[in-house]
């Protein structure tokens, strides 16, 4: 199976939103977990609000069962995750939705997109959740 045909599986069974659905299920207290490497959050900025989850550890972070998880995270929060473009997100949400997280999707063009949308940005360089 070749990478694009694993990212269109993966997206097969993800509800993906555009940057404004993201920020209304941010406003409306969805997790929104960045991805991202440092390098890109510190020169791009990030999200206001957003949790920084290494990729090595997020299925850690977003097992709603896990005692590692992010605290308040349950099977029913809305978790949207975010990387540069919208590809290793799919990837990422395919992944916490197989953990139970029923309502886990990505942004739709990655941070990327929703900085050109003109949606609050803050600098980045926010350390990851250990």
């Amino acid at each position: 199976m070749s990478a694009e045909e694993m990212l269109a599986r993966a997206r097969e069974h993800l509800v993906r939103v555009d940057p404004e659905q993201a920020e209304a299920l941010r406003t409306a207290g969805a997790f929104v977990v960045d991805i991202r490497p440092f390098a890109n959050r510190s020169a791009e900025g990030e999200i206001p609000g957003s949790v920084v989850v290494e990729r090595i550890v997020l299925e850690w972070r977003l097992d709603p069962l896990g005692e590692h998880r992010l605290p308040g995270l349950t099977e029913d929060s809305a978790v949207v995750i975010l990387c540069n473009e919208g590809y290793a997100s799919s990837l990422a949400a395919r992944d916490a939705r197989e953990l139970g997280l029923r309502n886990a999707t990505d942004l739709i063009g990655g941070f990327r997109a929703w900085k050109a949308a003109g949606l609050p940005v803050i600098a980045g360089g926010t350390p990851a959740v250990p």
